[in-house]
């Protein structure tokens, strides 16, 4: 999910505005954000934004949206829903406008001015944001609207924006005397550039982490191809003749599983696990102390007892206690389904005469052959299947159509900003255009890790919007003239990132608050979950499972032993999710007083406490490479994927129970939940949709959880 910069006017990010008057700004109109983009749906102008467009486009951007607010602060009229709460949702068009674009190819496709920039950007940004939630005469607006709500006769909707705007500037410290207004302000402008120190240490401590290795010979069990790019990768670096296998993202690293040298495989293992730790310039260690004792002091400002505290109010857990209870029920059975998984493992090792315990760099290569072994296939037999084009058309494509009636037509003529980026328009079942949706899919050595949404237009009839959705994922691009062959997990990832985009496109509110993905933190998880379900649904999996040189469809036998894997390696997958969202509670339920000095040992004090200390299983991401919760939005709320899952596995036994893949249950799903964003609390959307609270046993049942 989307973890980019989002710069917020008022407390709602307003993207690229075609169709409402914005006021007059004084930037030249040789700056691409100068006015709201011409090309369809306020599409980006990728091809005339220039770097040096970004700076003067925000310090306009902030000068004119402080104005909006002043005037709106100050008008003398008594303040209305029309004249407060509608004018805040309609300013701050410029500002949003650059930081949509910003903030997303900040990640996706970042250099060195951009770099400096989100430097300089984020403590002023911070600011910017403090001077609109604590603008005293703003909020007295906006509470006096708020006491006499019931009288206002407001729509549902519109009274939902009214109680949320009331939260959300509460929550930012609104209430505060004016001494701790300014002490919570240079608690945000520090907490601001820590986040982007953060992040931009996370990506050059990748690029630099990269595992070198002399030899051909050393890199055994990867494809020719593979290691001819490993070569090439490492002569970029000035190392030619050496062979270079980069570092990414989560603590597992694909090439674990095939590499046969142990000795390189604990070579991977441990540069992957020291990212951030070891010293040196992209050191993230006092980034995270210093991150974790200021939120801290934040929460408690605020009048909470620890961050999590505070985070979690306004989340659909509310309490640290909710959240842990949810993990500690799942950590003990899923630690005694991972050791028992290890000891599946440990046997083919012995039997192997390998002569060594089973260690965390050892996991991917042996469980491969256990699957092997218990399900007669690995996952390479099934790459030939699942080649990306053929994925995505005859796939993900497929399936919302089946399903909600979509159809999709690609278009060559809107600027990008890399060549291998591709668009779409997105037709609704009636005919009519309902979004543009953009797909970068290959990995650069400019672009973060992971997989994310984002909207860079969102959809409101206020501001007379339509959605511009972007999906990007991390997928080893191919030699020229070579298919894009994906792996089971990157397959399943393409299916999640489109069902964050359907929830963007659906999206079919007034406000430009409720929009899309604007739901609560530990909710948005839930739809792109549902939507990975289509991706070994029987009628879509044989309509794009074919093979990339033949044609031939994925073989009967093949595709009864994907579906009968499925529980396959359950056991780690839960663990290591498990003792990252541990590790995001422990250290955001700290007060001040009780900030650690050493982060590694304060990490493995709190596995070992929370019984997930199970070495093989080493968490998915480690304290000091952990962008979600240090440099993103998932502070205090990793959790949240598992707290969606529960929802997401009720769902699709719904699904189930009730025909599958019929278009009146993706219209069931559409209207009562996916088109209505954040307009509404979530807990009751999901009971309006299903007709009762989630229940937890689809979910124990997925995750193998109920086996003795």
């Amino acid at each position: 999910m989307n973890t980019n910069l989002i710069i917020a006017a008022g407390v709602a990010a307003v993207f690229s505005v075609a169709h409402a008057a914005e006021p007059a700004s004084m930037l030249p109109a040789s700056n691409a954000f100068a006015k709201a983009s011409t090309l369809p749906f306020g599409y980006p102008p990728f091809d005339q934004i220039k770097n040096e467009d970004y700076g003067p486009a925000f310090a306009e951007g902030m000068r004119v949206n402080a104005a909006e607010i002043e005037a709106i602060a100050n008008n003398k009229q008594p303040a209305t829903f029309e004249n407060t709460i509608v004018a805040m949702e309609k300013a701050g068009q410029l500002l949003s406008r650059v930081s949509s674009v910003f903030g997303n190819l900040s990640g996706a496709n970042t250099n060195d001015s951009f770099k400096a920039l989100e430097r300089e950007l984020s403590p002023k940004l911070a600011a910017h944001s403090d001077a609109i939630r604590l603008n005293a005469k703003l909020y007295a607006r906006i509470k006096s609207l708020y006491d006499k709500r019931a009288k206002l006769h407001l729509d549902a909707e519109s009274l939902y924006v009214l109680e949320r705007y009331n939260t959300d500037f509460v929550r930012a410290g609104a209430k505060l005397s004016n001494a701790d207004k300014e002490k919570l302000k240079a608690l945000n402008s520090e907490l601001a550039q820590l986040s982007t120190s953060f992040a931009q240490n996370v990506l050059e401590e990748a690029n630099a982490s990269a595992l070198i290795v002399d030899t051909r010979e050393e890199l055994a069990g990867m494809s020719d191809k593979a290691i001819d790019a490993a070569a090439a990768d490492a002569a970029k670096r000035g190392l030619a003749g050496k062979f270079a296998i980069p570092v990414v993202n989560t603590t597992g690293q694909a090439n674990l599983a095939v590499l046969t040298n142990r000795a390189v495989r604990e070579r991977l293992m441990a540069a992957s696990l020291a990212r951030g730790s070891h010293g040196g310039k992209y050191d993230n260690t006092q980034v995270v102390l210093k991150t974790a004792k200021l939120r801290a002091e934040k929460a408690a400002l605020l009048g909470y007892a620890n961050y999590a505290a505070y985070s979690l109010e306004d989340q659909t857990a509310h309490t640290p206690e909710a959240v842990n209870k949810m993990l500690s029920e799942f950590a003990r059975p899923a630690v005694a389904n991972a050791r028992k998984e290890g000891a599946e493992i440990q046997a083919v090792i012995d039997k192997e005469n390998g002569g060594f315990q089973l260690a965390a760099h050892d996991w991917s290569f042996y469980s491969d052959k256990v699957r092997a072994e218990r399900f007669n296939f690995d996952q390479n037999q099934l790459r030939p299947y699942f080649e990306l084009n053929n994925v995505l058309t005859n796939g993900v494509f497929f399936a919302a159509n089946k399903v909600y009636g979509l159809t999709f037509k690609e278009r060559k003529d809107l600027p990008v900003y890399d060549p291998d980026v591709r668009v779409w328009d997105v037709f609704d079942a009636d005919g009519k255009q309902l979004a543009i949706f953009i797909g970068d899919y290959y990995a650069r050595s400019n672009k973060r890790g992971g997989a994310w949404m984002n909207a860079y237009v969102s959809q409101s009839k206020l501001m007379g919007t339509h959605p511009v959705i972007a999906n990007h994922l991390n997928i080893p691009k191919p030699n020229a003239g070579e298919p894009t062959l994906l792996t089971y997990d990157e397959l399943r990832t393409a299916f999640h990132e489109f069902g964050h985009a359907l929830h963007g496109m659906f999206s079919d509110v007034n406000y430009p608050r409720c929009a899309g993905t604007r739901v609560p933190r530990d909710f948005v998880e839930f739809p792109s979950q549902v939507n990975e379900m289509w991706s070994v649904w029987p009628e879509v999996l044989s309509n794009y499972a074919k093979h990339y040189q033949t044609g031939e469809p994925m073989p009967q036998a093949l595709l009864d032993k994907v579906i009968a894997s499925k529980k396959f390696n359950e056991g780690y997958r839960t663990t290591e999710y498990l003792a990252a969202s541990i590790l995001d509670q422990k250290w955001h339920q700290l007060d001040a007083s009780q900030i650690p000095a050493d982060v590694l040992a304060f990490e493995a004090a709190s596995l070992k406490a929370a019984g997930v200390d199970y070495a093989p299983v080493p968490p998915r991401y480690r304290t000091t490479y952990f962008s979600h919760v240090f440099a993103g939005g998932y502070s205090a709320g990793y959790y949240g994927y598992l707290w969606s899952e529960k929802l997401d596995a009720d769902t699709v036994n719904w699904f189930t129970e009730n025909g599958g893949m019929l278009r009146k249950n993706g219209d069931w799903f559409r209207k009562m939940l996916l088109s209505r964003g954040g307009s509404m609390d979530a807990m009751q959307m999901f009971r309006n949709f299903r007709g009762r609270d989630a229940r937890i046993e689809p979910l124990l049942e997925r995750r193998g959880l109920t086996e003795k």
